[in-house]
């Protein structure tokens, strides 16, 4: 297959949908039927493939990804998430849309012409329940109860248009039942391009929803509904091994322990043998995304930082703790990031990292022009300087990845008490032993990190879900799901975990940050009138510019970068569910309102 093909296959459906006659969206008051010739969709296969393109929309964007945890306790940024102030209302809540919903509806009750073998129907029907299994499972967990529509409305259906939501229990149950008809169903196994929906990506998204909707009930015992936990972490870890024991993915290393890891997000194909589902760039179709100028610039974009606790749960490369160093709270950053978990290096700029620049490779230690912490991104970055001015990204993003059905596995199988040796071999293990980790990857732990259950998890008492939460956490990062992770285990309140950034001995004393003989930044009390050497200078004194300064460090003349700290962040249990928007609830006041809003 012609390679251009295959790397554009994914943007050509949005091209080829222009020759298709598609159904207006509109929002759920809004759902009458559109006329619409059945005949030139519905009686062939081509038809019918053509029409299931137009579902792809629904999936996230490239950008939704890997700024998907911009709100996060482990990121820091340049200011206060406006869902974590006190100002922020169901005026300001967003996400009450319906139309998507509708173009899946028409084509699963349409999707039934003899003139189309069976099979084929049924593939396609289970590629559209997919798709509404998805945007169901993104609703539930931004709303919680949502009212459930299986079928296409008529501008009659007042009782639904106009009436109250279902419950959680419906809604979750009729997501299951599609996503078991997804898997059932779906016919293709691979698309050679990781960009299309395929049975795998249908197990995996259905490990994906039972391990939040298994892991919310059982942490979230308000809702009463303790007693189906257990069903639903069973059905994510099947699903989970069905994935593992039959698809044939496999966790790469083709770049050895140093790249391997980056590469998966650094690489214009996605990585076929890991990535399952993603979306593809073109750079000849000019289909594009901006991750270098959001983690480059200084100006644009909320300057995403990971902030120092988080750091610390890297592990050593022996496989201890880093806190169970002794003074590691007052290590400096060349020395912190030394002999740690490969995954760091390949996540943000420490040591001999450098950039293109011109074509010449550039030593490129933490830009304090842009990093808040000292700890920058690079994940999701190329590494070429030319790309950081615009939406210039060419790599893949992914969507659903291998590691991630690895730890859906582990992780519900540790929640079960099920979790053996064996297991923990072939996920969390093989996930360390990619990262150069060289002992706790063919066992279970049997000892409690203080660090990682003080600071994250204190009603944990379980080592071996304590461990799994930290590989879910640093395999995971900057792909968008620790927001979910927090809500759906109940620990929201670490949004409000104070902001920390590298530890600074000293003012007025330049500082080498890759140790290659170049000093890179100076902290000092207030800006000196004429600045000397070719470094950065950051003021952390308590005033800037006559105001409050938002960057200071823990003890005055040293310590800890902190930042925004007198600025409050607030969570409260209403921030578990957004607000029904404003506008929607005033259309339909029997929608109600989520609790505390």
């Amino acid at each position: 297959m012609n390679n251009l093909y295959i790397k554009v296959k994914r943007v050509q459906f949005i091209l080829s949908m222009l020759a298709v006659v598609m159904i207006a969206g509109c929002e759920m008051e809004e759902y009458p039927k559109s006329e619409i010739s059945n005949e030139q969709v519905f009686n062939s296969e081509a038809g019918l493939k053509l029409y299931a393109n137009s579902f792809y929309g629904g999936l996230p964007t490239a950008s939704e990804i890997y700024l998907g945890d911009d709100i996060s306790d482990y990121v820091v940024r340049n200011s206060i998430p406006d869902f974590l102030t006190p100002t922020y209302s169901s005026s300001k809540s967003d996400g009450w849309d319906w139309s998507e919903l509708r173009n899946i509806n028409y084509f699963i009750e349409n999707c039934n012409s003899s003139n189309v073998e069976l099979s084929v129907r049924q593939n396609y029907i289970g590629i559209a329940k997919f798709f509404r299994a998805h945007f169901y499972f993104e609703k539930v967990k931004r709303f919680g109860d949502v009212p459930w529509v299986g079928r296409v409305l008529d501008v009659k259906d007042d009782n639904i248009l106009y009436g109250e939501r279902d419950s959680r229990t419906l809604v979750m149950d009729s997501i299951l039942a599609d996503i078991n008809y997804a898997c059932e169903n779906i016919s293709d196994l691979s698309d050679g391009s990781s960009s299309l929906v395929t049975k795998w990506a249908a197990y995996a998204l259905k490990s994906r929803i039972c391990l939040f909707e298994g892991t919310f009930r059982k942490y979230h015992t308000e809702y009463d509904l303790t007693s189906t936990v257990n069903f639903w972490l069973k059905e994510a870890s099947e699903a989970a091994q069905e994935v593992m024991e039959v698809s044939g993915f496999k966790i790469y290393t083709g770049g050895g322990e140093e790249r391997s890891y980056r590469d998966l997000f650094t690489s214009d194909d996605p990585v076929h043998t890991e990535v399952i589902l993603a979306v593809v760039m073109s750079e000849e179709l000019s289909i594009l995304h901006n991750a270098n100028w959001k983690y480059a610039s200084s100006t644009y974009g909320v300057k995403a930082n990971f902030n120092r606790t988080f750091i610390n749960t890297y592990l050593t490369l022996s496989g201890t703790p880093f806190t169970n160093v002794p003074g590691y709270h007052t290590t400096i950053f060349t020395e912190e990031v030394k002999n740690r978990d490969k995954r760091l290096k390949q996540t943000i700029r420490l040591g001999a990292y450098a950039r293109v620049n011109g074509g010449e490779n550039i030593p490129a230690p933490p830009d304090f022009s842009y990093t808040l912490t000292g700890y920058q991104p690079i994940k999701w970055s190329l590494d070429d300087t030319r790309y950081d001015n615009a939406a210039l990204n060419y790599n893949s993003v992914s969507i659903i990845r291998y590691a991630e059905v690895l730890l859906n596995y582990a992780e519900a199988k540790a929640e079960l008490g099920e979790l053996t040796d064996a297991d923990w071999a072939k996920t969390i293990g093989t996930l360390r032993a990619r990262a150069g980790i060289q002992s706790g990857v063919t066992s279970l732990p049997n000892t409690i990190d203080p660090y990682l259950q003080t600071t994250y998890f204190p009603d944990i008492t379980d080592p071996v879900i304590l461990e799994v939460r930290r590989e879910r956490a640093i395999e995971l990062a900057l792909e968008g799901f620790r927001f979910y992770d927090l809500v759906r285990w109940k620990r929201g309140e670490l949004m409000k975990q104070a902001w920390r950034g590298m530890y600074v001995p000293l003012l007025d004393t330049p500082m080498d940050l890759n140790e290659d003989g170049i000093n890179d930044v100076i902290f000092v009390e207030k800006m000196p009138s004429v600045l000397s050497g070719n470094y950065t200078y950051v003021a952390v004194g308590a005033t800037l510019n006559n105001s409050i300064n938002p960057q200071r460090l823990t003890g005055g003349d040293h310590g800890e970068l902190t930042w925004l700290d007198n600025q409050l962040r607030m969570w409260e249990d209403k921030n578990y569910l957004y607000p029904i928007p404003e506008g929607d609830y005033l259309d339909n006041p029997k929608l109600g309102q989520n609790p505390g809003w």
